[in-house]
């Protein structure tokens, strides 16, 4: 195969210029948005903190995922086209495996920087210090890194005979997978189980912090100091909500609810709507970033 051919928003003009409007204007606000935040953390020394450090690598990977799949999609509506080479296709699936994996490794980390926070606020100096920070950051990218590189290797050298078009409008692996013409796949399939037991992992790691996290806060004596608390939590809790929501619907959803048109909706659900609304969500309330932005 020389190239694959992607699933098209539409078939007339009208409605591709009009997909390449809506995700021109979803790009452009991310674009903004995630740009602002990385300015103010690293412009603002009152931000140099573990919270505002790992934020900051949240908005690289929010643009990256979403640079990874938005403006080819955005060019093949434009001109009206949906080829993608098959290198193209490969560096796609790469990042979007190193971003997707990164991002949920980093939330992981984001959890325990808040349980540290809150649970343990005499010793967040000493298990949050700079160097402690560093290592975890680098951590973070090694671990998408590998699960990309895992992914991608496992997906291309499996033989496709079964066409070339991708049923998504990005390079997605089980939509590829889908491609293939024996039980070579079931390589990568087990792949995907061991991927899922070590996101499984980290999901109950967050859960059970967070139970922690809740019951330090509800015992403190002033509402001001739960308020205060709480609002550190929150925005987080809401990203990791959105992320996991989103992921789990789109690959665990019932086969009989399977549809060209609903798994490209779901896939924009995941891909496209959380690396954009991150932003808003993390400074909707936080007034030392507002300050910063503003600054």
């Amino acid at each position: 195969l020389n190239e694959f051919l992607l699933l098209a928003f539409a078939d007339t003009r009208e409605l591709q210029l009009l997909h390449f409007s809506l995700f021109l204007g979803i790009y452009l606000a991310a674009l903004l948005g995630n740009g602002l935040i990385i300015t103010a953390i690293a412009c603002d020394h009152r931000l140099h903190t573990p919270m505002y450090f790992f934020l900051l690598n949240l908005s690289i990977l929010d643009l990256g995922t979403l640079s990874a799949t938005v403006p080819k999609s955005m060019a093949n509506s434009l001109w009206d086209t949906r080829a993608i080479s098959y290198s193209g296709c490969a560096v796609q699936v790469f990042l979007f495996a190193l971003l997707l994996g990164g991002e949920y490794s980093l939330l992981t980390v984001m959890a325990y920087d808040r349980f540290v926070a809150i649970c343990k606020p005499l010793h967040y100096g000493t298990l949050m210090g700079s160097r402690a920070c560093v290592k975890m950051a680098a951590a973070v990218w090694a671990s998408g890194f590998l699960h990309a590189v895992l992914h991608t290797a496992n997906t291309f050298s499996i033989p496709l005979c079964q066409g070339n078009t991708v049923d998504q409008f990005f390079c997605e692996i089980p939509q590829i997978l889908k491609l293939s013409c024996s039980d070579s796949y079931l390589r990568e399939i087990g792949l995907l189980v061991v991927s899922s037991c070590l996101a499984s992992g980290c999901f109950i790691f967050i859960v059970l912090s967070y139970v922690q996290i809740f019951t330090a806060v509800l015992r403190i004596p002033s509402e001001q100091g739960r308020r205060k608390a709480f609002s550190t939590c929150l925005p987080h809790l809401a990203v990791f909500s959105l992320f996991v929501s989103t992921d789990l619907f789109a690959y665990l959803k019932p086969p009989s609810l399977s549809s060209p048109a609903l798994d490209v909706v779901v896939a924009v659900l995941y891909s496209v709507v959380p690396p954009a609304v991150n932003p808003l969500i993390y400074s909707m309330r936080n007034k030392e970033l507002k300050d910063a932005v503003r600054k």
